[in-house]
């Protein structure tokens, strides 16, 4: 199936604005050990605004919400307001369902807790520069799910992506049916391999299907 990482074209450029020094240099060598990204790093909303005005254009701006400078979702809107990067997102050691929701209509790319591997942390930025929202699979839940465990910890995208599965369309088709890349497709049936114990798209739609899925 290979990695997220695989569908990233180009090097990326992330910053990373976390006043945790330990944190904020362990993700970065980690991010930047693939050769897919370089992350510069700042430690105050006021910095990463300053950096990425000045050594822009960044792929990526991610904010700890709790650093100096972020106001609450302050700092989250203002770098959406001023355009410093086509993706932003929140990270985050505390979180709730309800703060979620709010960093997701602020127009944030996505969520990511501190609590992420590191790993995880590495395939959700992906995942976020691939142009889709990342938000912790456990907020994902949402009515109208099916009632298999299984099936009911799938995000709503990814039950929409299965469902053309098992309707045996193509990733194209599926793309072209949702608004999105033929690549975030692919994405999205990695992960759903993943979360379904398969190794391919067949067997997730064979899987789906024994479920009572349809």
């Amino acid at each position: 199936m290979g990695d997220f990482k695989d569908n990233i074209a180009n090097q990326a450029r992330i910053l990373l604005a976390d006043d945790h020094s330990l944190l904020c240099d362990t993700l970065s060598l980690f991010l930047s050990s693939d050769g897919k990204a370089t992350v510069t790093t700042a430690s105050s909303y006021d910095e990463a605004a300053a950096i990425a005005e000045r050594d822009g254009p960044f792929d990526l701006i991610l904010l700890d919400y709790r650093m100096p400078g972020m106001n609450g979702l302050g700092g989250l809107k203002d770098a959406i307001s001023r355009k410093l990067a086509p993706h932003v997102a929140i990270i985050s050691g505390d979180f709730n369902r309800a703060f979620v929701e709010d960093v997701v209509a602020a127009g944030a790319s996505g969520f990511l807790p501190k609590s992420l591997s590191a790993k995880s942390m590495r395939n959700a930025i992906y995942f976020m520069l691939m142009g889709e929202v990342y938000l912790p699979a456990e907020l994902m839940q949402e009515a109208g799910q099916p009632s298999d465990p299984l099936l009911r910890n799938l995000t709503k995208r990814e039950l929409q992506v299965l469902r053309g599965l098992c309707e045996g369309k193509s990733n194209k088709e599926i793309a072209l049916e949702l608004t999105v890349s033929e690549a975030t497709i692919k994405l999205h049936v990695t992960t759903l391999c993943r979360r379904l114990n398969v190794s391919n798209r067949t067997q997730a739609a064979l899987v789906a299907r024994d479920r009572g899925f349809s």
